[in-house]
């Protein structure tokens, strides 16, 4: 098992409709927090890492956000908590935090941040790094994508080896432990 130091939570800014999202963010800011784990992530303070970053920042362990700064002209995701690190785009943004995390978290959320994923593991499927990535499957919200993964594997759009590349688990502990 490789130390992680320091994860970059990808998120979307709605907590969704059931109460076990905020629940399931609440408890990865404590275990983040409990296992010494800085958090590194997109910026703001709504949706789901608004829970998180609380969480982990009361407990004392370092945040650091990384934002473009148009997202900071026009607000547009919430007061940053922590450090922060403006950046012109959100090409720079996303490289920023993979250049500075072990890891990476997807939590259930929407488009953008099922942008970020698959750029980041289209990174690591080129080499680039060699960073564990996963999705929080909570709910079962990423089934389908798991499944559509299964799919194109099946039918040879993606390999074996690029699939084993994105970590699941429906358990916060289980799932740094996979990492």
């Amino acid at each position: 098992m490789r130390k992680i130091e320091k994860i970059c939570v990808f998120y979307g800014v709605n907590l969704g409709e059931d109460t076990v999202y905020l629940k399931m963010a609440h408890n990865l800011g404590e275990v983040l927090a409990k296992r010494k784990i800085d958090l590194i992530y997109r910026g703001g303070s709504l949706g789901l890492m608004g829970c998180v970053l609380t969480v982990v920042a009361v407990q004392g362990r370092r945040v650091l956000s990384i934002v473009p700064s148009t997202f900071t002209v026009k607000n547009l995701v919430g007061k940053t908590c922590g450090k922060e690190i403006k950046v012109a785009t959100m090409h720079e943004r996303l490289l920023k935090m993979m250049e500075l995390s072990n890891a990476f978290i997807v939590l259930p959320s929407g488009f953008g941040t099922l942008e970020e994923l698959f750029q980041i593991i289209s990174w690591a499927q080129l080499n680039i790094h060699g960073k564990p990535i996963g999705v929080l499957n909570i709910n079962g919200l990423f089934n389908g994508l798991l499944s559509f993964i299964d799919h194109a594997v099946k039918h040879k759009f993606i390999t074996q080896s690029a699939q084993r590349i994105l970590i699941s688990a429906s358990n916060t502990n289980e799932f740094i432990d996979k990492l």
